[in-house]
């Protein structure tokens, strides 16, 4: 396995050579390039209708003034109630179409902000469930939600409206600047005075701000990583009564990114104040040029009331040009992290051979597999392991002794750095990986449950299973008892990460999931480890007729949980220090023996009798 590289979204590798994040966006437009000129074609027309009314204030100022002369009279209006009639009917026909392409930009843009939002956040969590384990157990789930939700959001936003304010402005410029300089190309210069040092300023407050919202979307997914541990670490901090204590470091914390986002605002504040002077200049000397031409002469009254007007729309929109670079540091600031996290490397990809799961016979063999996690020494090491069809398996051993790598490995969580393991002689990473894991059955010593019904958690996976077929699961299991004394039975909603039920209810849950699912081969590692003894030895009878047919890997603390298996391997430091039954095993007054007197005080020879 390669080592990892420098972190992006803390776990997330990044890419080595990453794209700019404009250009990873726009790619992720291309698909629906119709929807955005469509969207662009209704800015542009907007803006359009929208500069008319300063012509329209033009023309009426020369009806008044010129009357008969008027421009309108030289197209057949001769008389100036009828030139006002024409205005009348124009500035209503112009308003409206203006507010029907404001109607449908609006629409266009925010349909594309949705749609894209939507397609990354389902590329971008699609990528995530596809990387191995490792990257879960080294990163952070706040960050990783805060990239698909905060920051993926932020893109929608810009889209959203960014877009729409840069092709507004564009259009102004030109359309604004083309008709200046037609009528008065002195006037039209002195407008365009500032633009260039407006533009100087923007791309320079651009590249200070860039650093400063990456550095604000870093604190904003450590605040949100800080947050997402807490809640779901709440037991412990009210146990060890540290509320003061979490509250201080989540001030803490909430300050830092206050302050990141402080240093971000107070720049981007001081971009429109100074802008705005060096548009106060432009606009003076335009109404003092522009009106002295008027007074010689050199231009009409009419034209000149158009210049004022047309001048304020072509300058003061481009005191939005701060807010619109500010939204769209953010927005990039957002697109490297989620880009960072698409281009995170698939460690662990699928085979191509198809396992029929009906034709698995479950033997399972481990051929001199080196393996260690990143960062940490080798655990295996040459380690041999072979489990023949439908027998079943206890592996046991101290804590950190390799036990439930084991079964990381088999399911390919993790990728070995030497070696094999094989399925029916096959190597597991020759198969396709959804089906070498629908071929396996785990009960974790973890148990997770879905906030939802005690029905829909016994499913999970075996999605069309019937009512029947769960309620049987439950039996085999030992969990029809307590979930028929539930409020609502099968349909009781078991809360987020199944906390309204206890550790024992939970993993005879888990066991009848992974009973309904039916797998060939089946892994229980510390099944029993949350129920007391009455219900462990229930649930030993039941796995004596669900591991009949299949083969079964378990992996116990209590030796009592393996002793009737086929074989018991001891496991210290990744190294198989013994094999054999259990009464084989006693009798040797190995390690097993030594394991077996902590646990129940009784001497191997005494164990036998």
């Amino acid at each position: 396995m390669t080592p990892a590289a420098t972190t992006a979204v803390d776990g997330a590798r990044a890419p080595t050579t990453p794209a700019p994040g404009l250009s990873r966006l726009l790619a992720s437009l291309r698909p629906h390039r119709r929807l955005v000129r469509l969207a662009a074609a209704c800015s542009v027309l907007n803006k359009l209708f929208d500069l008319a009314p300063p012509v329209l204030i033009g023309l009426a100022v020369d009806v008044v003034v010129q009357q008969r002369t008027s421009w309108l009279a030289g197209l057949g209006f001769s008389t100036v109630p009828g030139q006002l009639g024409v205005l009348a009917v124009l500035s209503f026909l112009i308003w409206s179409a203006e507010s029907l392409f404001e109607y449908l930009y609006a629409l266009l843009w925010r349909r594309l902000a949705q749609t894209v939002q939507h397609e990354l956040r389902v590329e971008a969590y699609d990528h995530l469930q596809h990387l191995e384990m490792g990257f879960f157990e080294t990163g952070s789930s706040g960050r990783l939600l805060t990239v698909l939700n905060d920051d993926i959001n932020q893109l929608e936003r810009f889209l959203d409206q960014g877009a729409n304010e840069i092709l507004q402005l564009v259009t102004t410029v030109l359309a604004v600047g083309g008709t200046m300089l037609v009528l008065s190309p002195t006037v039209a210069g002195v407008s365009f005075l500032p633009i260039p040092l407006i533009l100087w300023g923007s791309l320079r407050f651009q590249r200070r701000l860039a650093p400063r919202y990456r550095e604000v979307r870093e604190q904003a997914g450590d605040l949100a990583s800080l947050l997402s541990n807490n809640i779901g670490g709440m037991l412990t901090i009210k146990s060890y009564a540290a509320e003061e204590w979490e509250k201080q470091r989540l001030i803490a914390q909430s300050q830092a990114y206050r302050a990141s986002n402080g240093q971000a605002i107070r720049l981007s504040a001081a971009f429109i104040p100074l802008i705005r002077f060096a548009i106060l200049f432009a606009f003076i000397a335009i109404l003092v040029i522009g009106g002295l031409q008027a007074w010689s002469g050199a231009i009409a009254i009419g034209t000149y009331s158009f210049l004022v007007f047309i001048t304020q729309r072509l300058l003061w929109p481009l005191t939005t040009l701060g807010r619109t670079l500010d939204d769209y540091q953010r927005a990039m600031a957002s697109t490297h992290r989620v880009m960072d996290l698409l281009d995170t490397p698939i460690a662990i990809p699928s085979g191509h051979r198809p396992l029929g799961i009906s034709t698995v016979r479950g033997h399972i063999r481990f051929e001199a597999v080196d393996f260690a996690y990143p960062g940490r020494d080798r655990l295996l090491e040459g380690f041999d392991l072979e489990v023949p069809a439908g027998a079943t398996l206890g592996i046991v051993g101290a804590t950190g002794s390799g036990k439930s790598t084991i079964v990381k490995l088999l399911l390919r969580l993790y990728a070995i750095q030497a070696g094999r393991v094989l399925l029916d002689g096959v190597a597991i990473d020759e198969l396709a990986l959804q089906d070498l894991r629908r071929a396996i059955g785990l009960v974790s010593q973890e148990v997770f449950l879905f906030h939802g019904t005690v029905a829909e958690n016994i499913a999970y996976g075996s999605f069309q299973a019937s009512r029947g077929a769960i309620e049987r699961a439950a039996g085999l299991a030992e969990a029809a008892a307590f979930i028929d004394a539930l409020p609502q039975g099968y349909a009781t909603v078991v809360g987020e990460r199944g906390l309204r039920l206890s550790g024992g209810q939970r993993q005879r849950i888990a066991l009848a999931r992974a009973i309904l699912k039916d797998p060939p081969v089946l892994v229980l590692d510390e099944a029993t480890a949350a129920v007391d003894n009455e219900t462990e030895a229930a649930i030993q009878r039941s796995l004596d007729r669900i591991t009949a047919s299949r083969t079964t890997l378990v992996i116990a603390h209590r030796l009592s949980t393996v002793r009737h298996a086929d074989r018991i391997v001891v496991m210290e430091r990744g190294r198989l220090v013994e094999s054999g039954g259990h009464d084989d095993l006693l009798a040797r007054n190995g390690a097993y023996a030594a394991l077996w007197r902590v646990q129940t005080g009784l001497r191997p020879e005494e164990a036998l009798c």
